[in-house]
């Protein structure tokens, strides 16, 4: 089922993650740097990604338990730091842009535990998931990006030939930490943002790969 983002104006949280940890960075829709941080997405005594490590050790079991405090510790960190980033912003947030699921992931914690290809992204896809609900519980947009294609989106969608050296200039203004992730979760962010104002017209050329809608499934 898709569904629109909201039509208030707003800031986009473009997000670059890892296990137990991501990069946000927000613009507005124009592109203007709005704030960026690293956040936590875990309890520092909990694993970060039980389904490719330290479930693997356990038995089926007590690894799915293991795996569900970590998915609870996730959602609770992906409320706070979006929290966060609303307090810190003015005008608000109108929505988030994260990196695709895979649509293959098995619907349960065993299967995902099994089977070698997905233990090796369900992890990841566990804190895409707790920010994506976090979001969607606030009533904001959430977008689904390919991190292959989006970079060149972003320079597309600010009418410039290198959106790298748009980057790089904006590296030297701001200094560390800026870096790889930063230029993602911002590209994220500016294509996320180009697509909602797209929406009001009749031009899909800068939504790309995007995907506005609900959260996948389990």
């Amino acid at each position: 089922m898709s569904a629109h983002p909201q039509t208030r104006s707003g800031g986009i949280i473009g997000v670059s993650d890892h296990g137990g940890w991501a990069v946000l960075v927000t613009v507005a829709a124009g592109g203007k740097l709005l704030d960026h941080r690293r956040v936590e997405l875990v309890d520092e005594d909990l694993p970060k990604i039980p389904h490719h490590s330290e479930g693997q050790t356990l038995p089926v079991e007590e690894a799915a338990g293991l795996v569900e405090l970590v998915r609870m510790s996730a959602e609770r960190h992906a409320k706070l730091a979006l929290d966060a980033v609303a307090a810190a912003v003015p005008g608000g947030i109108a929505g988030v842009a994260l990196r695709e699921c895979p649509s293959w992931l098995p619907s349960t914690i065993a299967e995902r535990l099994s089977d070698y290809r997905s233990r090796n992204v369900a992890d990841w896809v566990m804190y895409r998931r707790a920010l994506a609900g976090a979001a969607e519980a606030r009533g904001w947009a959430v977008a689904w990006y390919d991190s292959r294609k989006v970079v060149d989106a972003a320079g597309n969608a600010l009418g410039i030939a290198s959106f790298d050296a748009h980057f790089s200039k904006l590296r030297k203004s701001f200094g560390p930490p800026w870096g790889n992730d930063h230029k993602l979760a911002m590209a994220a962010a500016i294509v996320a943002a180009r697509g909602r104002s797209a929406e009001k017209g009749s031009s899909e050329e800068f939504v790309g790969r995007f995907r506005l809608g609900n959260l996948p499934s389990e």
